[in-house]
């Protein structure tokens, strides 16, 4: 149960979750980002001369001005990679659109160079911007720290120099500077951005406290017990960078994958080109023959086949209020088999409301009576609790007396005076001495709902009992039920908020398996467990603490609407609508997609050995040649585009099965 206390944040530190000053490289400050658009911008220019039979030398300047500004980069990364023997895909298409040019196929090879630098450049893109996000996180810890001295006096001093067994000065509304423990004062202390909690924490001497978490009212002395450079919110930032470099092998097996094609598609056309040559063949056969193959063994339509399915489901599901960062994102979705859903701001709205009402049969009070007197005590607080209560008044329209002489103290609650009676509103267990049998009881069935109970005096006597709790999403349980059908194993839930409230709560939603109390650093270990297993885990989440996690899972996806940067910038995916039901939705979608793109490279795979069989065995004309090349790429991108359709996207968790 978390304690009514009121919070008064100054401006600079107001709010629930207070953010980290956004530090976002700008994307044309990405020079792949600058020569990608420049590329597009003279293909674009190029492409209605060409087609409509203009000059020769203006669509060749614009042609040749796309090959320099949108293959230079490859090509130069791709010449150093063979100087250090290895051969890579870049080089390979870079060679592949200048083959086709000196055959005269211009346009095929403007439109690979093309592809190429625009899939470089938002490679880029988003590896800036995770790091933008990495080292905004830092932000979240003060850079500075009042140090409190022997001689009873203070001094400011930056707060990564502060060192273990220092004791250092946290004012209302200020940020905590360092990992430690309370030593005096009392105050309620906002530790979402740590442990996710919807509800400020009761801090006094002996409690611990984490650096970047911000302080109520109160005013704490801390003993520092880490170093700075170890804080949670340091070790956050190390987990995150850490699990996001566990996904190298994958990148590095189809590194490997394309490597060996490009040999072989380089030998291959040596092959082509030599062979006939020593036979007797005439230069300017040999050559044509090469070039034809080059083109039919072009992987352009293995590179559509994967493309327009995860494309257009990509863009199907941002339709549908749902962001994935990538197609490798998109691919990766259909591929999980269990689900790790975080509890406050996921399966929750994130912010508490009044969910009960229970004046005491002694009160001669009804329901709005008991409301209006305490919204009357709670109005002068900005404690989300109070919040809760004078937004449940102002709903029902209820008229609030003015309250007098209000006041606030951590660690108890409010007091006023209202219609000329004394008021108090606040944490049951603080007024245990005035309490009797009928409210114990009441407070009792509450907690045991999950709920937070807040306490009505007057007088001096209990007149009711406010139940508080953050309202369950409406689509949580189907969402639920969906998933578990979708990966075959019932979620599980991660959170940071206390065991009862978790169990309650899954207990609404059909969850079985809880873990409760947990750190970032737990949830992310619980998550590397099951990956270690062999599961391709799903985590949910939207706040800081959450972001190990989603960096650890096989695929992470963040609630938009109330999520932090950090988790925002970590996941591969957003819900921006924040509707849970999307959630089993996409992942339908991405299977879709998948199975889509086994079909394309299977037709991409039958005509490229046909054409190239064609072209090895007899004599395959170019027109007919290029014919074939660009018909498989049009087969397989018109059938990767039926994910574009609005039928394409069906709803699980509405539909009852996946």
């Amino acid at each position: 149960m978390s304690s009514v206390l009121d919070q008064r944040p100054v401006p600079a530190a107001a709010g629930p979750r207070p953010a980290a000053p956004r530090r976002r490289t700008r994307v044309l400050a990405l020079p792949e980002a600058r020569w990608a658009l420049v590329s597009l911008a003279l293909f674009l220019l190029a492409l209605p001369v060409y087609l409509a039979g203009g000059p020769s030398w203006l669509w060749g300047v614009l042609f040749a001005a796309t090959y320099i500004t949108g293959g230079w980069e490859s090509g130069w990364e791709g010449l150093k990679a063979l100087k250090a023997k290895t051969l890579d895909v870049d080089l390979l298409m870079v060679v592949a659109s200048l083959g086709a040019a000196a055959i005269g196929q211009v346009l095929d090879g403007a439109l690979l160079i093309v592809i190429f630098a625009t899939s470089g450049a938002l490679e880029a893109v988003a590896t800036a911007r995770t790091a933008d996000s990495v080292r905004g996180l830092l932000d979240l810890a003060p850079t500075t720290a009042t140090r409190l001295l022997t001689d009873g006096g203070e001094e400011t001093i930056p707060a990564e120099e502060l060192k273990v067994g220092d004791t250092v000065l946290v004012r209302p509304g200020e940020r905590v500077g360092a990992d430690g423990q309370v030593v005096e004062g009392a105050s309620d202390v906002d530790q979402a951005t740590i442990t996710g909690e919807p509800l400020p924490v009761a801090k006094q001497a002996g409690d611990e406290v984490f650096a970047g978490t911000v302080n109520g009212t109160g005013a704490l002395s801390v003993r520092v017990e880490r170093d700075p450079a170890d804080s949670v919110i340091a070790r956050i930032v190390k987990m995150v960078e850490e699990a996001s470099e566990t996904k190298a092998p994958t990148q590095l097996f189809i590194e490997k994958i394309e490597q060996r094609y490009s040999i072989g598609m380089v030998l291959g056309t040596l092959a082509v080109f030599a062979i006939p040559l020593a036979f007797g063949d005439e230069l300017s056969s040999a050559l044509l023959r090469a070039m034809t193959f080059m083109i039919v063994a072009s992987p352009c339509a293995v590179v559509l086949s994967t493309m327009p399915p995860l494309l257009s489901a990509i863009a199907n599901a941002g339709r549908h209020g749902v962001l994935a960062k990538s197609a490798v994102v998109m691919e990766r979705l259909g591929q999980v088999d269990m689900a790790a859903l975080d509890k406050t701001g996921t399966l929750t709205e994130g912010a508490p409301r009044v969910t009960d009402i229970r004046p005491l049969p002694d009160a001669e009070l009804d329901e709005d009576a008991l409301l209006a007197l305490a919204a009357a005590a709670e109005h002068p607080s900005e404690h989300p609790l109070a919040r809760a209560v004078v937004d449940a008044a102002r709903e029902r329209r209820l008229p609030l007396p003015e309250a007098l002489d209000f006041t606030s103290t951590p660690g108890r609650g409010v007091s006023a005076t209202v219609t000329g009676r004394a008021v108090q509103v606040g944490s049951p267990a603080l007024f245990e001495g005035a309490t009797d049998a009928t409210a114990t009881a009441v407070v009792a069935e509450l907690e045991e709902a999950g709920q937070t109970a807040v306490l009505v005096l007057r007088d001096g006597h209990p007149v009711g009992v406010i139940g508080v709790a953050d309202r369950l999403r409406p689509d949580a349980a189907a969402t639920v039920a969906a998933l578990t059908t979708l990966t075959g194993r019932t979620p599980v839930l991660l959170t940071g908020d206390n065991e009862r409230a978790a169990r309650h709560l899954a207990a609404q939603v059909g969850i079985t398996d809880v873990r409760a109390g947990l750190l970032p650093q737990d949830k992310a270990a619980a998550v590397q467990s099951w990956e270690g297993e062999g599961r391709k885990v799903l985590v949910v989440g939207d706040g800081v603490n959450d972001a190990p996690a989603l960096a650890a899972a096989h695929t992470g996806i963040a609630m938009g609407k109330a999520g932090s940067d950090l988790a925002l910038e970590t996941a591969d995916a957003v819900v921006i609508r924040d509707e849970l039901v999307t959630i089993p939705a996409v992942v339908d979608l991405s299977r879709r997609a998948r199975r889509l793109v086994v079909q394309n490279l299977v037709i991409a795979g039958i005509f490229i050995t046909a054409l190239v069989a064609w072209d090895l065995i007899g004599t395959l004309p170019l027109p007919l040649a290029v014919a074939g090349h660009e018909g498989s790429t049009v087969i397989v991108g018109l059938n990767g585009l039926r994910l574009l359709r609005e039928a394409a996207w069906t709803n699980p968790a509405r539909r009852g099965d996946a």
